[in-house]
């Protein structure tokens, strides 16, 4: 019962028991469906090639905004944390993108740029820049000094230096700025997409939401958060893991 590899599925065994239990309270599946009645509408989008054709587009727009704002956010989290005098000069910049709202930079890159799928991602990879920036910075603030001199001593080049001491000691920093980064990115994805765009997720999720049918809101919601947790479980947690794993040797 204590496995580790059984107890999240315990754990999603005991969500959807509790959601169950909510649905007979409410006793009207047009306001809360049981599980089980999304499975008939589920199968029908997946037939039709509708959920599929969505899903593909979100995620399309995930990845795209991910790879932007994890390699533009660890650039610039890395410079401000070896400077100082960097960060003192964009750290006020930092502070103020960070409490930016997402919605208010959603709506002015869709003013600014137009309808158009560079400023549905533009919007969310600006919204997660900062995120990633200020991870990013604590981890190069926090590089063993020792081992700088030790790359010093052994004149290693630039490339070595950054593959087998750098990022050896940032990889825990970017594994959680990804980790939390997928997280926030496909929410905002689906806002862009709400607002917007004419495909996704977020797409669908405003047509059934104008239909009030929340059974095809939950299904589209589920579905996309069942491709998340896959990409949780199979790349992101045993990469994390796996970057670790030298801080136990």
């Amino acid at each position: 019962m204590n496995s580790p590899r059984l107890i999240p599925f315990l754990s999603i065994s005991g969500f959807f028991a509790l959601w169950s239990f909510a649905a007979a309270l409410s006793a009207d599946p047009e306001i809360l469906p049981a599980p089980w009645l999304l499975i008939t509408p589920l199968v029908r989008e997946m037939a039709s090639g509708e959920l599929l054709y969505h899903l593909s587009a979100t995620l399309w727009r995930v990845v795209w905004a991910f790879v932007l704002a994890m390699t533009l956010g660890a650039a610039l989290g890395m410079v401000m944390g070896r400077s100082e005098r960097v960060n003192r000069w964009l750290d006020p910049w930092l502070v103020i993108f960070l409490n930016l709202p997402a919605l208010v930079l959603i709506v002015l890159c869709y003013l600014w740029i137009g309808l158009t799928e560079t400023a549905a991602i533009l919007a969310v990879t600006l919204n997660k820049i900062p995120n990633v920036a200020t991870t990013l910075r604590e981890g190069a603030r926090a590089l063993d000094p020792n081992l700088d001199a030790f790359a010093k001593v052994y004149r290693l080049s630039w490339s070595a230096r950054m593959r087998h001491v750098v990022l050896p000691q940032l990889a825990p920093f970017i594994a959680a700025a990804a980790r939390s980064g997928v997280a926030v990115i496909w929410k905002i994805v689906l806002v862009v997409e709400f607002l917007g765009r004419s495909s996704g997720v977020g797409f669908q999720i405003h047509l059934y939401f104008q239909l009030f049918d929340v059974t095809m809101v939950l299904v589209y919601s589920l579905s996309f958060i069942v491709v998340m947790l896959a990409v949780e479980w199979v790349l992101l947690q045993p990469w994390e893991r796996r970057v670790r794993r030298w801080r136990n040797a």
